[in-house]
């Protein structure tokens, strides 16, 4: 495969994920370079190129940089338009961007925003803040559920994979180890049958790993 560039970032993270998912789909490969972070990333060499510190950081070979893992994704996937990736035409390229949003945005903003409580990352909180978010993130669930269950191909767009796919993806697998236990999964089967079919394509079980799902969602526990 065609090696379109460098990548630093965590295998683990999702973006990564997502990136280098987008990557296999289309047929091209990505460099990942050693990478450690508050070291890699603080660097006088790194930081003249990516100069906030953050990854996912992508370079090409023409020196053009990017970071944010959407937009890493999507320039990933535009190299390869005969991919479908992005959509097949100006409707369904907009259907990718709305699900893709859709994604970060109910998804798994709740989900970072559930484990930071937990975790006291954001100071003393309420039993009812916390589960405030579970709900607020089980009614976009429930939502998305409804509308994969209608679509005949199993996938967010058409009849194919798209960014989309790849984006939900890597955000049900974290919500799987985080808010979704084995309970809330049978709540959701649409949802899971969807991660399944995406992680069954050639090159994706490489790029997401094992599931690590967990048998009992993230619960509320007392300050400490």
């Amino acid at each position: 495969m065609a090696v379109i560039g460098k990548l630093w970032g965590y295998l683990a993270q999702r973006q990564t994920k997502v990136i280098l998912a987008a990557a296999a789909a289309s047929g091209l490969d990505i460099d990942i370079p050693h990478f450690e972070f508050g070291v890699t990333n603080r660097t006088p060499e790194f930081l003249e190129i990516f100069p906030f510190g953050k990854i996912p950081a992508f370079e090409d070979s023409t020196g053009f940089a990017l970071v944010e893992g959407i937009a890493i994704a999507r320039h990933v996937c535009s190299l390869a338009p005969e991919s479908g990736l992005l959509g097949r035409d100006a409707r369904e390229r907009a259907l990718v961007d709305q699900w893709v949003q859709f994604t970060e945005y109910e998804i798994v903003a709740f989900n970072m925003e559930i484990r930071a409580l937990h975790s006291g990352r954001l100071g003393p909180h309420s039993k009812e803040l916390f589960e405030g978010l579970i709900c607020r993130q089980g009614r976009s669930l429930r939502y998305l559920e409804t509308y994969l269950a209608s679509c005949s191909s199993g996938f967010l767009v058409g009849d194919q994979i798209t960014l989309a796919d790849l984006a939900l993806a890597a955000a049900t697998q974290q919500i799987g180890r985080v808010t979704c236990g084995a309970a809330e999964r049978a709540l959701y089967p649409s949802i899971f049958a969807h991660y399944d079919k995406v992680v069954s394509i050639p090159g994706m079980k490489e790029t997401f790993g094992e599931p690590e799902f967990v048998q009992e969602r993230l619960a509320y526990k007392e300050n400490q």
